[in-house]
């Protein structure tokens, strides 16, 4: 369960980019294509700044990714090319189509696991944002039959529940890693509707309808996760959860927690 914001506003656009990239569908004049310039290297620029916040927040260590769908261009979207999330600059942000082949013919590097992306945006198109981790909470949650609950209020969207991803029910043998547009179909199956799915032994993914809160979901199901263990740890079968009217109404969009972590990136 996602907040309804609209992807636009929360990813913090401003009344020019949007009127710029309406003057892009009306003509394709040099204005109109200096305007769309213009407004990829915004969405660029606040990719590059997820990448930040999240490896500073240590959801991402040197591996995981986030990317972010086209808002000109829904068939398409922007994910670095393989490097560390911390190291990402605007100049490592490639776009993709939704076979996770790079749309600018020769570019190489991609992530292995690109593929995670594209097929969830294929089979969502309500989602606009991607986040892949390794959060070490949520793994014990990924390999046995405890599920996650919403115990944190800022972690609400558990209560519609988290998958666990089973690689071996996709593929006989592997190496763990989404590798293949069949994985990722798979994985995006059994995320169905649901805003997180873990994956067995690996890590989680979050998928959501603006890049802030997929940012902001990603730091709080690892939060969650460690909080539920250690709320496990005192109280065993006893821990109080959300239940599912209070983990509905506690929508967040994660605006101030944006700010905050943005605040606190090495300068």
């Amino acid at each position: 369960m996602t907040s309804g914001l609209a992807p636009l506003v929360s990813i913090g656009l401003t009344a020019s980019i949007v009127a710029g990239a309406a003057t892009l569908v009306a003509g394709g004049s040099t204005s109109s294509r200096i305007a769309a310039q213009s407004d990829r290297q915004t969405f660029v620029d606040e990719l590059v700044v997820a990448n930040r916040i999240l490896a500073n927040e240590s959801v991402l260590d040197g591996y995981g990714h986030v990317s972010l769908r086209n808002p000109g261009n829904a068939s398409h979207y922007f994910l670095s090319r393989s490097r560390a999330p911390a190291l990402i600059t605007s100049a490592d942000i490639l776009e993709y189509d939704l076979d996770s082949v790079p749309v600018e013919k020769g570019m190489a590097g991609g992530y292995i696991e690109r593929f995670i992306h594209g097929e969830i945006y294929r089979a969502r198109p309500d989602v606009k944002s991607i986040v892949h981790c390794h959060c070490p909470d949520v793994i014990p949650f990924s390999t046995t039959p405890v599920p996650m609950r919403p115990l944190y209020h800022m972690a609400f969207f558990v209560g519609a529940g988290v998958p666990v991803f089973e690689i071996r029910d996709a593929a006989e043998s592997s190496d763990m890693l989404i590798r293949t547009p069949a994985l990722g179909k798979s994985l995006a199956r059994t995320l169905a509707n649901k805003s997180a799915i873990l994956m067995r032994g690996h890590g989680a993914v979050v998928a959501a309808p603006s890049l802030h809160l997929a940012v902001g979901e990603a730091y709080y199901l690892n939060l969650n996760a460690r909080l539920q263990l250690q709320a496990m740890q005192l109280a065993g079968d006893k821990v109080v959860y959300l239940n599912p009217a209070e983990a509905e109404k506690a929508t967040q969009d994660y605006e101030r927690s944006w700010d905050a972590w943005k605040a606190r990136l090495p300068r």
